[in-house]
């Protein structure tokens, strides 16, 4: 029984290696911005995308380098308990990164408006109208409870689109098999500043941002995985 104890931990510090030689090499960074911090007011002021750019975002980034490298540090030792214990800081700051990287592309001080080509029709297909998907989008996303995310999805199992929530920052793919395509932060941090405690407010001023054709580029790219 110990022997087969041994080995099992032996085969899982094997198989994290690999990702922790790579972090010990590689850097996450902040992703550069295509816009000026007030390019999208009135709907998000420069005060509230200076903080969440520049404070949380940047936090996830810093706290995902340590804990990538504390992960390295732990699978050289052979430390099966430290590996299992960063889980939480991986999942957390690496879905910060990931979530927020794709939040700053949805977003475009010429976006707003609806969808159009392949993006409309498949909307149309899934939801039979973008006000209805709109709609279910927004209710999801101002009922999370806490802080979260709520996000249209594509589900490369049927093809189909779908609205689903993940709580504080968990990657939607890794947490739901969907792939990302348009996402709503609905932690305080992204909104309070301006909108106070008003959720629906801020969510639906979001679509006045919306960069349709960045989810666009996302769904032709998701029905090729």
């Amino acid at each position: 029984m110990l022997s087969t104890t041994s080995s099992v931990l032996k085969s899982l510090l094997g198989k994290t290696a690999a990702l922790g030689a790579a972090s010990a090499r590689l850097k996450h960074t902040l992703p550069d911005l295509k816009y000026d911090f007030n390019a999208l007011e009135p709907y998000i002021s420069a005060d509230i995308m200076k903080l969440h750019y520049q404070k949380h975002h940047n936090a996830y980034v810093t706290n995902l380098n340590i804990a990538e490298e504390k992960l390295a540090d732990a699978v050289q030792k052979g430390d099966l308990g430290a590996v299992i214990s960063l889980q939480p800081a991986l999942k957390f700051n690496g879905g910060g990164h990931i979530n927020h990287s794709i939040f700053w592309q949805n977003l475009s001080p010429k976006g707003g408006g609806e969808p159009e080509g392949d993006l409309l029709d498949q909307i149309k297909d899934d939801f039979t109208s973008f006000e209805r998907m709109k709609s279910e989008l927004v209710a999801a996303s101002v009922a999370i409870q806490g802080s979260g995310w709520g996000w249209l999805g594509y589900s490369p199992v049927n093809g189909h689109l779908r609205i689903a929530t993940c709580a504080n920052q968990d990657p939607l793919q890794a947490t739901t098999g969907l792939i990302p395509l348009f996402g709503i932060d609905v932690w305080e941090h992204a909104y309070y500043l301006q909108y106070k405690n008003v959720r629906p407010d801020y969510v639906n001023a979001i679509f006045h941002i919306a960069n349709w054709k960045d989810v666009s580029e996302r769904l032709a790219k998701a029905r090729l995985a």
